[in-house]
């Protein structure tokens, strides 16, 4: 307890120390909210809930890091994941999403949950449960007589990770695809009789979700850490994200991203680096709590 308190405490006394940690937070907090886009296309076209959102996030990691081994340029590496993962999240849809998307929500839950062991099953045995990162030989920027400092790694990834949003955002408007999204989201029935596949538009959208997930992977292998069983943090978060922002909510999205990835910075700092995770789960905890007085409210308000 005087340790938290020490910490605590120290927020007080050195107010830099909180840019610091804001800083840090919507760096993480970027490529929080892109995978929680995809999961947000997927719930909202589909109505399915992705519990292995975070083993993709995971799985285009390894494929970056990999790539590295191998002499090729993380950035590169980026491109690959975006890649392939599209093609892994076409054979996961064939096989296994397109199967429970007219099931109940417990089916598609125990479907995806299935997915997710699997996943990191697979990469424990490819990879093996050790951490992993690419090191990239960048500078740090430092600020404030040192009290800030800043990676150009991470930078370039938060970069990155807004570059890929809007190009996705660009997409979803202009193009007949994103606009086919777009309507089958708001009524797949009304979808179908204007002529829309909505067999091709879901195929698309689970395919795109895993393709984001995958280039978020790739970024953050270059300024954190990847393990095969780390898919569940990052799962966690993305449910917080789209649960508090709600679907088709770009901005809520984004702007939830960017305060979970503060917040978690926070209760790190004065929790410790072990309660990081649990912050993550507390959050989800509170945000369906509110959800649920939200919808009594609403409910006590129709009668």
């Amino acid at each position: 307890m005087d340790q938290i308190i020490g910490n605590f405490q120290l927020l007080l006394d050195y107010p830099i120390v909180n840019l610091k940690i804001i800083i840090d937070g919507v760096m993480i907090g970027a490529l929080f909210a892109l995978a929680a886009y995809g999961l947000a296309l997927v719930w909202g076209v589909m109505n399915v809930k992705n519990l292995a959102q975070g083993d993709f996030v995971i799985a285009g990691g390894y494929i970056a890091w990999w790539l590295a081994q191998h002499g090729v340029h993380p950035f590169i590496g980026v491109v690959a994941a975006f890649v392939v993962m599209w093609g892994i999240g076409w054979v996961a849809y064939k096989l296994v999403i397109s199967r429970v998307i007219e099931r109940d929500l417990f089916t598609s839950l125990l479907a995806t949950f299935g997915l997710a062991i699997m996943m990191a099953q697979i990469m424990n045995l490819l990879f093996g449960s050790d951490t992993q990162s690419v090191q990239l030989d960048y500078a740090t920027y430092h600020f404030a007589d040192g009290l800030i400092d800043v990676p150009a790694a991470k930078l370039m990834g938060v970069i990155m990770a807004m570059s890929l949003a809007v190009g996705v955002i660009i997409f979803m408007k202009r193009s007949r695809m994103g606009q086919a999204i777009r309507a089958t989201s708001q009524d797949r029935r009304a979808a179908r009789v204007m002529g829309i596949d909505t067999e091709r538009v879901y195929s698309f959208t689970f395919s795109l979700n895993s393709a984001i997930c995958g280039a978020a992977g790739a970024i953050i292998v270059m300024a954190w850490v990847i393990q095969p069983f780390y898919g569940i943090t990052y799962s966690v978060r993305a449910f917080v994200i789209v649960t508090a922002a709600g679907l088709g909510n770009l901005p809520g999205v984004i702007a939830a991203g960017f305060g979970i990835g503060a917040l978690e910075q926070y209760g790190s700092h004065i929790l410790g680096i072990g309660y990081q995770q649990a912050v993550a789960v507390l959050l989800l905890l509170l945000v369906l709590l509110v959800r649920l007085m939200q919808q009594r409210r609403q409910r006590q308000v129709l009668r």
